[in-house]
């Protein structure tokens, strides 16, 4: 079969793969996975896993990454993830609000990925 299924793994190419594992797992609460391939973190996401790697690629110097994509990540309560990160130091680029997938927020990370979190539907 030739048609696309739907996402299976996201990895966002990072510019320093350390900070940004720090980042995702004190900022943002992500929890790292026990073991992760060379170059890359692993975290413990469902139902599909998401990954920081080295880039396969070079990615520009300066600026954001990701313009353009949308990336969302369902949480159990957005509005108390919205605190924490804040409590933590991380940049809100858009504040909470009330949309097509429920409670939702955009939050930055250090490359400037814009990465919206959800409160998951029961």
């Amino acid at each position: 079969m030739t048609t696309p299924v739907g996402p299976d793994f996201i990895a966002l190419q990072v510019r320093d793969l350390a900070a940004s594992r720090k980042f995702y797992v004190e900022t943002f609460g992500f929890e790292a996975a026990p073991q992760s391939p060379p170059g890359a973190v692993v975290f413990k996401t469902e139902p599909i896993p998401l990954a920081l790697r080295v880039p396969l690629r070079a990615l520009p110097e300066a600026g954001p990454l990701g313009v353009g994509m949308v990336l969302w990540i369902a949480c159990a309560d957005a509005d108390a993830l919205h605190d924490r990160i804040v409590e933590r130091g991380g940049a809100i680029l858009s504040p909470l609000a009330d949309g097509p997938f429920g409670r939702f927020f955009v939050a930055g990370d250090p490359d400037g990925y814009a990465i919206t979190f959800h409160t998951a539907r029961r």
